[in-house]
């Protein structure tokens, strides 16, 4: 099966009241562990690249281990994403590159710009078969070379349900990432986070059928975080969205959730535990193989949270 848009996952997962995963990726064993656990739970999946990822490893490394993943898994739908485009330029070069889906961030421009450089995107991206999301609102925190508002000002900044429907009209989007009061990276929050559901709430009965996006939703889970401090790190103030919280909002609206820092905590938890308990090792293949299995692990945990697993067949 060829890479798809998330267009029927989207239906789907509204319909039935589940989420797609979104998961970031960055090289062969992130990539692979994600997959491994995608093909045993049976679930959709949508692989998200970043700028900083296309940095990193280049955009044609990236492409060719997807293609891979998408020839050995058949029976299950994979979109190939674009997380946090900034620009049109950025927007264009992807759909051009062969991604199936890309998001126009416009969140920083002002209510008309947004829209304005949103349909631009939205107008390349369909006369090509590619679906577009965008965001309205600023979610706090950084992540890569994406920097948000203060952790102090998150609440100002939230996505305003007034404006969803002239937005949506005038771009022609297909989803929207909502800023409800989650964060980027592994330190969201002081205190646990109190998500703004009722924005949720609002923006579903004024755009029924939309499927709504929520980034900064790692949850930092406990038990990586507690193996990186073990063995040497320091995270002790690390704190994410909890997971009941996450379901709680795909229980709503929201049909796809990012997964970003939760993939980096796990890789780096198991390489630091491996480095620690066998000093000696040197080859790079008795650690990233660990790290593979510990991705792999908590990515059939969060398609479980998420309540995708299983439902590859009815999004294809």
């Amino acid at each position: 099966m060829a890479l798809v848009t998330s267009k029927k996952m989207f239906e789907m997962a509204y319909k039935n009241g589940y989420a797609v995963g979104a998961f970031n990726v960055n090289n062969m064993e992130i990539t692979q562990g994600i997959v491994e656990a995608v093909a045993e739970q049976k679930a959709p999946l949508i692989l998200q690249i970043s700028r900083g990822a296309r940095k990193y490893a280049s955009m044609s490394y990236l492409k060719a281990i997807i293609d891979v993943a998408v020839a050995e898994n058949p029976g299950i739908p994979i979109c190939m994403h674009l997380d946090h485009g900034d620009t049109f330029e950025t927007c264009k070069q992807c759909v051009d590159d062969g991604f199936t889906s890309v998001m126009i961030d416009g969140s920083h421009h002002s209510f008309e710009d947004n829209i304005k450089v949103t349909k631009q995107v939205v107008e390349y991206a369909h006369a090509h078969g590619v679906v577009v999301e965008a965001e309205l609102g600023q979610l706090g925190g950084i992540e890569e070379d994406v920097v948000g508002v203060s952790h102090d000002d998150i609440s100002k900044h939230l996505t305003d349900p007034d404006q969803v429907v002239e937005f949506a009209e005038k771009t022609g989007v297909d989803s929207l990432a909502v800023a409800i009061g989650t964060s980027h990276g592994a330190y969201k929050f002081k205190t646990a986070p109190k998500l703004a559901f009722d924005v949720v709430e609002q923006v579903s009965k004024k755009l029924p059928g939309f499927p709504l996006v929520m980034h900064g939703s790692s949850s930092v889970l406990k038990e990586f975080k507690d193996l990186i401090n073990k063995y040497g790190g320091q995270m002790p103030d690390a704190m994410g969205v909890p997971e009941e919280a996450i379901s709680k909002a795909v229980k709503m609206a929201v049909c796809k959730v990012n997964i970003d820092t939760d993939l980096r905590m796990a890789m780096t938890a198991k390489i630091r535990q491996v480095f620690a308990e066998k000093p000696s090792e040197f080859d790079p293949r008795n650690y990233l193989g660990p790290a593979r299995e510990a991705i792999k692990d908590m990515v059939k945990h969060k398609l479980n949270v998420l309540g995708c697993a299983g439902k590859a067949a009815e999004c294809m």
